[in-house]
C-alpha cells in the first residue's frame, strides 16, 4: 500500500486516509509542512542538549493524541505554526548549527515524513552535527526505513505496554506493537549508542514518561527494552504534569509518586540498562517551550 498520497493518506498506523489537499487528517496537519518554533533546547536529555543547547524544530500537528500532551497547542490546539518551505527549513536548520547547536532536533515530524526525507538529503551534506528525530514512537516501521542513513541518533517514546492505557490516555489501542516495531527499525539503522564528547552522535534513546498508577507497566516496559533492546539507552522521565491532563481521567489528575517513579528506575538498574533519570522537580510546566 502506498504509504502518503496527499489525497489518501495512509502515513501513520492511523490510516485515516484524508485528503490533506484540502483538509487536515487526524494528525491536524494538512499537506504543507508548518513547524511552531525552531530554538535552542536545553531540557533534552544531557547527551542530546550538552551545554550550547539541541537545535529543535518543532512541527506542528501529531499522529497520537496523549490527552495529556504537553505541546498540546502545537500537537493538537490552536496554534497551527507557520507554512514553510523546504528550502526556508533548511536555511533555519543551518542557523540553529551557527547558532552553536550540538545536533538538529526534528520534534515530532511522523506526519510529515516525506517532507522530512526531503529536507534531510537537501541540508544534512551541510551539517556537521548529527540528526536527532525525536518521535512519539507511535510511526509505521516501513515509513521509517525511508530515514535510513539520515538520522543519526533516533529518540522515541515508548509510552505504554497496554493496549487498554493507550486507547484510554492516547486513544491509540494498537500502540504497545506498533511503537515495538518502529524502536525495532530504529535500533536496526542506528546500531550501539554512542556518545563523542558526551554528546550523542550515534544510537537510540528510549524515553519512557512514568504515568500516575502505570508504573506496573513502566517495569514490564523496562523489561521488554531490555529484552529486545539491549543496544539502546532509556530515559526515565518523571516530567508527567496533571494540569496538562485533558483526558476527564481522574487518575491522571496528580503527579507521579517518588514511590512509582523509583519502582521503574529501580527496574531499569536491575536489568542493567543505561541512560538517564530526572529530578522530581522536572514535573512542571516550566520544562515546555512557549508556543
Amino acid at each position: 500500500m502506498l504509504l502518503y498520497s496527499p489525497e489518501h493518506c495512509t502515513l501513520c498506523p492511523r490510516e485515516c486516509g484524508a485528503d490533506r489537499t484540502k483538509g487536515i487528517g487526524a494528525c491536524g496537519a494538512g499537506n504543507d509542512v508548518r513547524i511552531s518554533k525552531t530554538m535552542l533546547h536545553f531540557f533534552e536529555e544531557p547527551p542530546i542538549s550538552g551545554t550550547r543547547g539541541s537545535g529543535a524544530v518543532f512541527f506542528c500537528g501529531c499522529s497520537l493524541m496523549c490527552g495529556y500532551c504537553q505541546n498540546a497547542p502545537i500537537s493538537h490546539g490552536e496554534n497551527r505554526g507557520e507554512k514553510v518551505s523546504l528550502h526556508e527549513l533548511a536555511e533555519k536548520i543551518l542557523e540553529l548549527q551557527n547558532a552553536g547547536a550540538h545536533n538538529i532536533n526534528i520534534v515530532t515530524a511522523a506526519h510529515f515524513l516525506p517532507h522530512v526525507v526531503k529536507l534531510l538529503r537537501l541540508v544534512k551534506p551541510l551539517l556537521s552535527v548529527p540528526v536527532v528525530y525525536n518521535s512519539s514512537g507511535y510511526e509505521k516501521a516501513e515509513a521509517l526505513s525511508l530515514l535510513n542513513g539520515l538520522v543519526d541518533v533516533y529518540l522515541p517514546d515508548f509510552k505504554y505496554i497496554s493496549g487498554d492505557a493507550a486507547k484510554k490516555y492516547s486513544k491509540a489501542e494498537n500502540y504497545p506493537e506498533v511503537a515495538r516495531a518502529a524502536i525495532a527499525e530504529m535500533v536496526r539503522q542506528t546500531g550501539e549508542y554512542r556518545e563523542e564528547n558526551e554528546i550523542a552522535v550515534r544510537g537510540t534513546i528510549i524515553r519512557h514518561l512514568v504515568l500516575p498508577g502505570l508504573s506496573n507497566d513502566g517495569v514490564k516496559i523496562m523489561e521488554k527494552i531490555a529484552e529486545l533492546f539491549p543496544a539502546a539507552r532509556v530515559s526515565v522521565m518523571s516530567q508527567y504534569t496533571p494540569s496538562f491532563n485533558k483526558t476527564g481521567e481522574p487518575a491522571l489528575d496528580r503527579k507521579v509518586t517518588s514511590f512509582e517513579y523509583n519502582r521503574v528506575v529501580n527496574a531499569a538498574k536491575r536489568l542493567g540498562l543505561e541512560g538517564f533519570m530526572q529530578f522530581r522537580s522536572s514535573a512542571s510546566g516550566d520544562y515546555t517551550p512557549d508556543f
